[in-house]
Protein backbone atom coordinates (compact mmCIF):
# COMPACT_ATOMS: atom_id res chain seq x y z
CA UNK A 1 0.00 0.00 0.00
CA UNK A 2 2.68 2.44 0.80
CA UNK A 3 4.85 3.41 -1.67
CA UNK A 4 8.65 2.07 -1.13
CA UNK A 5 9.77 5.64 -1.38
CA UNK A 6 7.46 7.32 1.17
CA UNK A 7 7.97 4.43 3.60
CA UNK A 8 11.69 4.55 3.32
CA UNK A 9 11.47 8.81 4.34
CA UNK A 10 8.51 8.30 6.78
CA UNK A 11 10.63 5.52 8.63
CA UNK A 12 14.12 7.26 8.53
CA UNK A 13 12.56 10.92 9.89
CA UNK A 14 10.47 9.67 12.56
CA UNK A 15 11.01 5.91 12.74
CA UNK A 16 9.06 2.60 13.10
CA UNK A 17 6.17 3.68 16.26
CA UNK A 18 5.20 6.81 14.32
CA UNK A 19 5.96 5.96 11.09
CA UNK A 20 3.09 2.94 11.97
CA UNK A 21 0.68 5.36 13.53
CA UNK A 22 1.02 7.81 10.32
CA UNK A 23 0.16 4.80 7.89
CA UNK A 24 -2.74 3.90 10.31
CA UNK A 25 -4.01 7.53 9.15
CA UNK A 26 -3.77 6.80 5.93
CA UNK A 27 -6.04 3.94 6.66
CA UNK A 28 -8.68 5.52 8.55
CA UNK A 29 -11.75 7.39 7.72
CA UNK A 30 -11.33 10.92 8.94
CA UNK A 31 -13.61 12.60 10.71
CA UNK A 32 -15.51 15.27 9.39
CA UNK A 33 -15.24 18.65 10.71
CA UNK A 34 -16.11 22.28 10.07
CA UNK A 35 -15.56 25.85 10.77
CA UNK A 36 -18.41 27.86 11.90
CA UNK A 37 -18.75 31.16 9.96
CA UNK A 38 -18.84 34.11 12.30
CA UNK A 39 -19.68 36.74 9.82
CA UNK A 40 -22.70 34.84 8.93
CA UNK A 41 -23.44 32.64 12.35
CA UNK A 42 -22.65 31.61 16.11
CA UNK A 43 -21.14 28.15 17.44
CA UNK A 44 -24.65 28.29 19.32
CA UNK A 45 -26.93 28.59 16.21
CA UNK A 46 -24.86 25.85 14.47
CA UNK A 47 -25.27 23.50 17.42
CA UNK A 48 -28.82 24.23 17.85
CA UNK A 49 -29.28 22.97 14.20
CA UNK A 50 -27.04 19.96 14.65
CA UNK A 51 -29.17 18.89 17.35
CA UNK A 52 -32.14 19.31 15.37
CA UNK A 53 -30.91 16.97 12.49
CA UNK A 54 -29.73 14.45 15.13
CA UNK A 55 -25.87 15.08 14.18
CA UNK A 56 -23.93 14.69 17.40
CA UNK A 57 -20.96 16.54 17.56
CA UNK A 58 -17.94 17.01 19.96
CA UNK A 59 -16.19 20.57 20.42
CA UNK A 60 -13.04 21.33 19.82
CA UNK A 61 -10.87 22.54 23.37
CA UNK A 62 -8.43 25.32 21.47
CA UNK A 63 -10.99 27.11 18.98
CA UNK A 64 -14.72 28.40 19.64
CA UNK A 65 -15.80 28.00 16.35
CA UNK A 66 -14.18 24.89 15.18
CA UNK A 67 -16.95 20.98 15.33
CA UNK A 68 -15.88 17.13 15.42
CA UNK A 69 -19.09 15.61 13.62
CA UNK A 70 -19.66 11.74 14.96
CA UNK A 71 -22.26 10.67 12.84
CA UNK A 72 -22.27 12.72 9.77
CA UNK A 73 -20.46 13.13 5.91
CA UNK A 74 -19.12 16.09 4.10
CA UNK A 75 -22.10 14.96 1.85
CA UNK A 76 -24.66 15.06 4.51
CA UNK A 77 -23.68 18.54 5.92
CA UNK A 78 -23.44 19.98 2.24
CA UNK A 79 -27.68 19.15 2.30
CA UNK A 80 -28.30 21.20 5.45
CA UNK A 81 -29.15 24.65 4.82
CA UNK A 82 -26.68 26.30 7.06
CA UNK A 83 -23.91 25.15 4.48
CA UNK A 84 -25.72 26.29 1.99
CA UNK A 85 -26.36 29.42 3.34
CA UNK A 86 -23.01 30.25 3.98
CA UNK A 87 -23.02 29.37 7.82
CA UNK A 88 -20.37 27.22 8.18
CA UNK A 89 -17.35 25.59 5.69
CA UNK A 90 -16.21 22.50 5.74
CA UNK A 91 -12.61 22.69 6.79
CA UNK A 92 -10.15 20.02 8.62
CA UNK A 93 -8.91 21.17 11.94
CA UNK A 94 -5.43 20.98 11.07
CA UNK A 95 -5.84 23.71 8.11
CA UNK A 96 -7.60 25.86 10.55
CA UNK A 97 -4.13 26.28 12.46
CA UNK A 98 -2.45 28.78 10.40
CA UNK A 99 -4.70 31.62 10.09
CA UNK A 100 -4.72 31.61 14.03
CA UNK A 101 -0.88 31.81 13.88
CA UNK A 102 -1.34 34.71 11.57
CA UNK A 103 -3.54 36.53 13.91
CA UNK A 104 -4.78 38.71 12.29
CA UNK A 105 -5.56 42.60 13.11
CA UNK A 106 -7.93 45.31 12.04
CA UNK A 107 -6.48 47.45 9.47
CA UNK A 108 -3.64 45.00 8.52
CA UNK A 109 -2.70 44.29 4.87
CA UNK A 110 -2.21 40.05 4.45
CA UNK A 111 -1.30 38.25 1.82
CA UNK A 112 -2.63 35.07 1.12
CA UNK A 113 -0.37 33.41 -1.40
CA UNK A 114 -1.95 30.65 -2.50
CA UNK A 115 -5.52 31.27 -1.66
CA UNK A 116 -8.13 28.76 -3.20
CA UNK A 117 -10.26 27.51 -2.20
CA UNK A 118 -10.38 30.19 0.22
CA UNK A 119 -10.79 28.28 3.29
CA UNK A 120 -7.52 30.25 5.26
CA UNK A 121 -8.51 33.41 3.33
CA UNK A 122 -12.18 33.59 4.79
CA UNK A 123 -11.17 32.25 8.17
CA UNK A 124 -8.46 35.39 8.44
CA UNK A 125 -10.73 37.82 7.57
CA UNK A 126 -13.75 36.38 10.05
CA UNK A 127 -11.12 36.35 12.73
CA UNK A 128 -10.85 40.16 12.70
CA UNK A 129 -14.31 40.30 11.19
CA UNK A 130 -13.88 41.80 8.01
CA UNK A 131 -11.64 44.51 9.19
CA UNK A 132 -8.44 43.39 7.67
CA UNK A 133 -7.31 44.27 3.72
CA UNK A 134 -6.53 40.90 2.06
CA UNK A 135 -5.52 39.82 -1.31
CA UNK A 136 -6.09 36.77 -2.29
CA UNK A 137 -3.69 34.64 -5.27
CA UNK A 138 -4.39 31.65 -7.13
CA UNK A 139 -2.71 31.21 -10.59
CA UNK A 140 -5.55 28.49 -11.56
CA UNK A 141 -8.32 29.70 -13.61
CA UNK A 142 -10.85 27.37 -12.44
CA UNK A 143 -9.49 27.18 -8.90
CA UNK A 144 -9.41 31.05 -8.51
CA UNK A 145 -13.32 31.25 -9.48
CA UNK A 146 -13.60 29.02 -6.68
CA UNK A 147 -12.26 31.28 -4.20
CA UNK A 148 -13.95 33.92 -5.29
CA UNK A 149 -17.40 32.26 -5.27
CA UNK A 150 -16.32 30.87 -1.32
CA UNK A 151 -15.28 35.02 -0.35
CA UNK A 152 -18.58 36.16 -1.74
CA UNK A 153 -20.69 32.81 -0.22
CA UNK A 154 -19.11 33.28 3.40
CA UNK A 155 -19.66 37.04 3.45
CA UNK A 156 -15.66 38.02 3.84
CA UNK A 157 -15.31 41.28 2.43
CA UNK A 158 -12.40 43.80 1.98
CA UNK A 159 -10.44 41.06 -0.12
CA UNK A 160 -9.05 41.57 -3.57
CA UNK A 161 -8.55 38.26 -5.53
CA UNK A 162 -6.05 38.14 -7.99
CA UNK A 163 -5.78 35.72 -10.66
CA UNK A 164 -1.43 35.15 -11.29
CA UNK A 165 1.21 33.25 -10.25
CA UNK A 166 2.16 34.17 -6.86
CA UNK A 167 6.31 34.20 -7.84
CA UNK A 168 5.59 37.15 -10.30
CA UNK A 169 4.22 39.94 -7.89
CA UNK A 170 4.85 43.19 -8.97
CA UNK A 171 6.97 44.74 -6.88
CA UNK A 172 5.46 47.94 -5.32
CA UNK A 173 2.84 44.90 -3.05
CA UNK A 174 3.92 44.99 0.66
CA UNK A 175 2.29 43.04 3.24
CA UNK A 176 2.21 43.36 7.00
CA UNK A 177 1.56 39.92 7.32
CA UNK A 178 1.99 36.82 4.86
CA UNK A 179 0.23 33.43 5.06
CA UNK A 180 2.07 30.90 2.63
CA UNK A 181 0.26 28.11 2.70
CA UNK A 182 2.20 26.28 0.00
CA UNK A 183 1.45 23.46 -2.72
CA UNK A 184 2.93 20.26 -1.52
CA UNK A 185 3.41 16.03 -1.63
CA UNK A 186 0.49 16.40 0.48
CA UNK A 187 2.00 13.41 3.21
CA UNK A 188 0.22 14.35 5.57
CA UNK A 189 -3.35 13.80 4.18
CA UNK A 190 -2.85 10.78 2.43
CA UNK A 191 -5.46 7.97 2.00
CA UNK A 192 -6.38 4.74 0.13
CA UNK A 193 -7.53 6.65 -2.62
CA UNK A 194 -5.00 9.14 -2.95
CA UNK A 195 -1.60 7.43 -2.26
CA UNK A 196 -0.93 5.92 -5.22
CA UNK A 197 -0.57 9.30 -6.84
CA UNK A 198 2.46 10.18 -4.24
CA UNK A 199 5.92 9.97 -6.13
CA UNK A 200 9.16 11.12 -5.44
CA UNK A 201 9.35 13.17 -8.23
CA UNK A 202 6.24 15.15 -7.25
CA UNK A 203 8.13 15.98 -4.09
CA UNK A 204 11.30 17.03 -5.93
CA UNK A 205 9.05 19.23 -8.05
CA UNK A 206 7.30 20.72 -5.48
CA UNK A 207 9.99 21.80 -3.14
CA UNK A 208 11.38 24.10 -6.04
CA UNK A 209 7.74 25.75 -6.07
CA UNK A 210 8.04 25.63 -1.96
CA UNK A 211 11.41 27.99 -2.15
CA UNK A 212 10.56 30.07 -5.01
CA UNK A 213 7.26 31.28 -3.37
CA UNK A 214 9.41 31.84 -0.15
CA UNK A 215 11.68 33.65 -1.58
CA UNK A 216 9.13 36.28 -3.25
CA UNK A 217 6.94 36.47 -0.49
CA UNK A 218 9.75 37.83 1.47
CA UNK A 219 10.31 40.40 -1.03
CA UNK A 220 6.65 41.86 -0.27
CA UNK A 221 7.15 41.41 3.59
CA UNK A 222 7.43 44.57 5.50
CA UNK A 223 10.10 45.03 8.14
CA UNK A 224 9.10 43.32 11.18
CA UNK A 225 5.92 41.57 9.53
CA UNK A 226 5.67 37.92 9.60
CA UNK A 227 5.59 35.45 7.02
CA UNK A 228 3.47 32.23 8.46
CA UNK A 229 4.13 29.03 6.12
CA UNK A 230 2.75 26.15 6.17
CA UNK A 231 1.97 22.44 4.23
CA UNK A 232 -0.23 19.83 4.72
CA UNK A 233 3.31 17.92 4.32
CA UNK A 234 4.88 16.12 7.16
CA UNK A 235 8.40 15.24 4.95
CA UNK A 236 10.90 17.42 6.08
CA UNK A 237 12.32 17.69 2.97
CA UNK A 238 9.07 20.17 2.42
CA UNK A 239 9.27 21.88 5.96
CA UNK A 240 12.45 21.78 8.04
CA UNK A 241 14.90 21.36 5.52
CA UNK A 242 13.86 24.51 3.56
CA UNK A 243 13.61 26.52 6.15
CA UNK A 244 16.81 26.19 7.58
CA UNK A 245 18.39 26.75 4.07
CA UNK A 246 16.01 30.00 3.42
CA UNK A 247 17.94 30.94 6.86
CA UNK A 248 20.80 30.55 5.76
CA UNK A 249 20.04 32.46 2.44
CA UNK A 250 18.63 35.29 4.14
CA UNK A 251 20.24 37.31 7.50
CA UNK A 252 17.27 39.82 7.50
CA UNK A 253 14.92 37.13 9.02
CA UNK A 254 14.38 34.85 11.89
CA UNK A 255 12.50 32.52 13.43
CA UNK A 256 9.42 33.27 15.54
CA UNK A 257 8.69 30.71 18.06
CA UNK A 258 4.94 29.57 17.93
CA UNK A 259 2.41 30.20 21.02
CA UNK A 260 1.18 26.38 20.96
CA UNK A 261 0.72 26.48 24.88
CA UNK A 262 -3.18 26.54 23.67
CA UNK A 263 -2.64 23.41 21.54
CA UNK A 264 -1.13 21.24 24.07
CA UNK A 265 -4.04 18.51 23.21
CA UNK A 266 -2.86 18.63 19.55
CA UNK A 267 -1.02 15.43 18.47
CA UNK A 268 2.21 15.98 16.91
CA UNK A 269 5.49 14.98 15.65
CA UNK A 270 9.26 15.43 16.74
CA UNK A 271 10.65 18.81 14.30
CA UNK A 272 14.20 20.14 13.93
CA UNK A 273 13.04 23.72 14.33
CA UNK A 274 12.16 24.26 18.17
CA UNK A 275 9.62 26.54 16.77
CA UNK A 276 7.66 24.99 14.58
CA UNK A 277 4.34 23.04 14.65
CA UNK A 278 4.60 19.64 12.87
CA UNK A 279 0.42 18.05 13.29
CA UNK A 280 0.44 13.80 13.23
CA UNK A 281 -2.11 12.70 10.92
CA UNK A 282 -4.98 10.85 12.38
CA UNK A 283 -8.76 9.55 12.51
CA UNK A 284 -9.45 13.56 13.24
CA UNK A 285 -6.20 15.99 12.32
CA UNK A 286 -4.10 15.99 9.00
CA UNK A 287 -0.70 15.89 9.04
CA UNK A 288 0.23 19.39 9.15
CA UNK A 289 3.81 21.46 9.44
CA UNK A 290 3.59 25.23 10.53
CA UNK A 291 6.56 27.97 11.31
CA UNK A 292 6.85 31.70 11.20
CA UNK A 293 9.35 33.63 9.75
CA UNK A 294 9.93 37.79 10.88
CA UNK A 295 12.05 39.65 8.78
CA UNK A 296 13.84 41.87 11.19
CA UNK A 297 15.46 44.75 8.92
Amino acid sequence: MIPEYLKNKLIGEYGKELFADITNSYRSIRKTTLRVNTLKSSIDEIKEILDSNNISFREVEWSNFSLILDNACEEDIRRLDIYKEGKIYLQSLSSQLPPLFVNPQAGELILDMTAAPGGKTTEMAALADNEVLITAIEKNKKRYERLKYNIEHLGAKKISVLNVDARNLDEYFMFDKILLDAPCSGSGTLNIKTINDFSEELVNRLVIVQKDLINEALKHLKVNGDLIYSTCSILKEENEQIIKEILSMHKDIELIPLDISMFSNIPILPVEIDSALCVKPTDIYEGFFVVKIRKIK
